[in-house]
């Protein structure tokens, strides 16, 4: 049945650009950790996979003070901290920020004490502290220290000729109070042990002194227990564990630089020392050897986050992968090929014939790694472009390149250097390419490319052509079995030649193009997507049936949430899968209420994104790299892509939008207010979009 038209004059006139319909994007993103938290205390999740969850949120806080909390601390400093579109001031945001995150720490170290570590125990895995060593124990732990540790270490005392040292961003230090005279007659009151970096975090005990099962012991533990040995003499009065986070975000201003790769490197030197940001502290320090770090590191009482158990809890996921416990963990799974291409010797005859679509970690990356070997080996094949953005450091891909170029195929590489905390590696696969002879370029300057794309021209008969891959994750062989990603593997001549289009563009600095297929940020991707959600406007306000359904990573682009507003306003249905950030305040009368926004946290991290527009039905459906994001739209080199054969795009929409929406155990709904709830069952059977997804593709 056609909706009543609504005209423009009949829309509430509302000022869509007020604050208070925008939500913090820094709150929002640690909101993003509350989801993944509840996981760890989720009794239907395995025990071993609980701590890894556990772990992860440690790991997500270390990234935002180093990058989030760090750069609005910077921009505050210097007062050039513009508010965003919530029009929270930034002093006020730091301050709200601090106030959720020590609620986050107090659950992260109640479900640590309350929860994982007896029931962890029961199952006979147990992380001993020092006063629960039994003799035996304690008798192999001083041997491991003495040979193992104690050599390693250098304590430094504190004095006028030994001043507080430069402590290196994220170890774990230990602050000594001692009690006594030195050597050479000095009064001893403080020193520091800096854990060393050569060192395993955690202790396996063997076998036959733990009695059975897998006991484990934090390296801080030890270092505590035998504190004394590295201070003969002295009397220890106390010994507190601490862990400084800093400023991770490089400073690099590309235009004034010759060589990027080289300025980087120069700056990544210097990343472990930059400015502090939060001090970790076990909760038993004195006030006064606490206000003595806070002033050493220059920071103040509310950069201080004091911690009831190990500072260094974050490696306590180290023991997952150790463990052989296969019952305290997700039930194994095997990637399959998909049916189209599971058998064939010629991957470039199949996708000559049909589009073929990869549904990561449902479907094997195997499959892309095949394509690049077969044109490494394919006398046919000319030429190969591939944009490198996240790859890991055991990744085939950089062998495959050198392979191809020392096979005489001409091999360019887009290398993004600044891929954050993937610098180093990058670097190192910059050098090895063009060591081998691969052309590799660093992208363009201001612009990080982002684009997931590889390009193959082939020679067949008196013709070129060209095999495409596009995705919206990274060329990243272990991130395909942990996060949910689409690829397409193609040979349309439109979408091929838009793509040597990008390539010549990042490769030669070349002038504005014209893409026949594909959305190119920054330059017609926001534009097409605003005038995809302008057109479901247009539907409804004409009675037209008008829906977006949209799956993202995040979404804080202002101008994009006040056209979702705009298209509620006027009767549009949106509805939309945000794993992370969402700064849209869903369900607002006269503004959003037709608006809904759920983000699933399950066993894989969700990171497709895909973009449906149902256009008075001739639905458009891309798939792609970029989030609704400023940066993504406006900063980077991005790419979305069309699913052109309609059998295909069903099952994209199928499987990661339909199914998403009809999830009701790992979902999560939110809220007006910025909080989440999470979804559940009620009358209808379970759904889980992820584990259909297993069952019906792995199963």
């Amino acid at each position: 049945m056609a909706r009543k038209p609504t005209s423009p004059a009949a829309l509430a006139p509302l000022d869509l650009a007020a604050p208070e319909l925008y939500l913090s994007r820094e709150l929002a993103a640690l909101e993003f950790n509350f989801r993944v938290q509840a996981m760890a205390r989720d009794p239907q999740v395995p025990l071993l996979e609980r701590l890894r969850y556990l772990s992860i949120v440690a790991n997500n806080l270390d990234e935002f003070f180093e990058v989030r909390v760090a750069m609005l601390k910077h921009h505050h400093a210097y007062g050039s901290a513009a508010p965003g579109p919530d029009g929270i001031p930034s002093g006020e945001l730091l301050a709200r920020i601090r106030s959720r995150v020590l609620e986050l720490v107090a659950e992260q170290y109640a479900i640590w004490h309350e929860a994982l570590t007896p029931q962890l125990a029961a199952e006979g895995v147990r992380f001993l502290t020092r006063e629960r060593w039994d003799e035996r124990q304690r008798r192999w732990l001083l041997g491991y220290f003495e040979h193992e540790v104690l050599p390693v270490l250098s304590p430094l005392g504190l004095d006028p000729a030994h001043p507080f040292p430069r402590i290196l961003n994220k170890t774990l230090n230990i602050a000594v109070v001692l009690r006594g005279r030195d050597a050479f007659g000095h009064e001893g009151h403080m020193a520091l042990v800096r854990a060393p970096r050569s060192l395993p975090r955690i202790v396996r005990l063997p076998t036959e002194v733990s009695g059975g099962g897998a006991d484990f012991v934090f390296l801080a533990e030890l270092l505590q227990a035998f504190v004394d040995l590295m201070f003969p003499g002295f009397e220890v009065i106390g010994s507190y564990q601490f862990r400084v986070t800093r400023n991770s975000e490089l400073m690099v201003e590309e235009a004034e630089v010759d060589n990027l790769a080289r300025a980087l490197s120069a700056e990544l030197v210097g990343r472990g020392y930059a400015r502090p940001v939060r001090l970790e502290i076990a909760s038993d320090c004195p006030q006064s050897i606490t206000a003595m770090l806070v002033r050493n590191f220059e920071l103040e009482e509310a950069d201080v986050y004091r911690c009831d158990g190990p500072v260094n809890i974050i490696r306590a996921g180290l023991v997952c992968d150790e463990l052989d416990r296969p019952d305290l963990k997700f039930p194994r799974f095997t990637p399959r090929l998909p049916a189209a291409i599971a058998s064939a010797k010629n991957l470039f005859a199949v996708i000559g014939r049909q589009d073929v679509l990869l549904h990561h970690p449902y479907e094997s990356f195997a499959a892309v790694v095949d394509l690049l070997r077969q044109a490494c080996a394919d006398p046919c094949v000319l030429a190969i472009k591939q944009t490198l953005y996240r790859a890991g450091e055991d990744t085939p891909l950089v062998d495959l390149l050198v392979e191809a170029a020392r096979n005489g195929k001409d091999v360019t590489v887009v290398i993004e250097l600044r891929a954050r905390f993937d610098e180093e590696a990058n670097i190192r696969f910059a050098t090895r390419l063009q060591e081998a002879g691969v052309q590799v370029v660093y992208g363009v300057v201001g612009y990080k490319t982002h684009a997931k794309m590889l390009l193959i021209v082939r020679r067949e008969g008196e013709a070129l052509r060209r095999y495409a891959h596009l995705s919206t994750g990274n060329y990243h062989q272990a991130n395909s079995r942990l996060y949910t990603d689409i690829g397409l593997m193609t040979a349309d001549a439109e979408i091929g030649e838009d793509l040597h289009k990008v390539f010549q563009q990042l490769s030669g600095l070349g002038p504005m193009i014209e893409l026949k297929r594909l959305l190119h940020s920054p330059f017609t991707l926001y534009k097409g997507v605003m005038a995809k959600i302008e057109r479901e406007t247009l539907h409804a306000q004409a009675g037209r049936p008008a829906r977006i359904v949209a799956k993202l990573n995040a979404l804080n682009e202002a101008h994009v949430i006040r056209a979702l507003y705009r298209a509620s306003q006027a009767g549009v249905e949106i509805d939309l899968i945000v794993r992370g950030a969402c700064t849209l305040r869903p369900g607002l009368p006269g503004v959003s209420e037709r608006i809904r926004v759920r983000s699933i946290v399950g066993r894989f991290l969700e990171h497709s994104r895909v973009y449906w527009f149902a256009n008075d039905g001739q639905s458009d459906l891309y798939c792609a790299s970029a989030d609704w994001m400023e940066r993504n739209l406006r900063r980077r080199i991005e790419v979305a892509f069309p699913i052109l054969d309609p059998a295909l795009a069903a099952r994209v929409y199928e499987e990661t939008l339909a199914n998403g929406l009809a999830d009701n155990t790992q979902a999560w709904l939110l809220g007006a207010d910025g909080r989440y709830t999470r979804a559940r069952p009620g009358g209808a059977s379970p759904h889980s979009a992820q584990q259909t997804l297993l069952e019906r593709r792995c199963g």
